[in-house]
């Protein structure tokens, strides 16, 4: 077995693919988002210490550190944008969470979300498209997911937080979707 299986296997987490992402499309552009939002997101998710969360598109591995480091998450991004995914994994070394944070560097819908307890998403709408009936498939009873500024087309939210400003001057609305 290969580290990076071994190192994403003892999180209980283990990518369908293990090699380096083959023709798989941009889902989104790199657009951070705020820490503050990124906190909201994780409460509104309802974060807690032991669980697995994944965060699709993860870009510099914001919600992915915050879930590992402030809530006590075992947490995986996966990035396809090969910098931003060197970036994130060597602030995840730094930190010193390797134990419990972890990035993919390969497609997201290519991989198992099986264990999920949450998943975050900030993706176009389109994405989101693309992406429901891989979740819908994969995710266990009582799994949750919060999307960023776009709905997941089909899906109902359970509940909707809108931040009117997010210390940028910047609204943001939130849609939580438990299965």
């Amino acid at each position: 077995m290969n580290r990076r299986k071994m190192l994403l296997g003892g999180l209980g987490i283990v990518p369908l693919l293990a090699q380096e992402p083959k023709k798989a499309e941009k889902l989104a552009p790199y657009y951070p988002t705020p820490n503050a939002i990124v906190e909201k997101m994780l409460q509104l998710g309802g974060a807690k210490k032991g669980e697995k969360m994944f965060d699709l598109g993860s870009g510099d591995g914001r919600i992915v550190i915050m879930a590992a480091d402030k809530f006590g998450m075992h947490s995986a991004g996966v990035e396809y944008d090969k910098d931003l995914y060197s970036q994130s994994s060597e602030r995840i070394r730094r930190m010193g969470l390797s134990e419990k944070a972890k990035i993919i560097h390969g497609d997201l819908l290519q991989q198992d979300y099986t264990a999920a307890d949450l998943i975050t998403v900030y993706l176009l709408p389109v994405s989101n498209e693309k992406l429901r009936p891989l979740l819908e498939k994969q995710l266990k009873k009582g799994a949750r997911v919060v999307a960023h500024d776009f709905e997941v087309g089909g899906w109902r939210p359970d509940k909707t937080e809108v931040i009117e400003d997010d210390g940028e001057g910047r609204s943001h609305t939130l849609y939580l979707y438990k299965r």
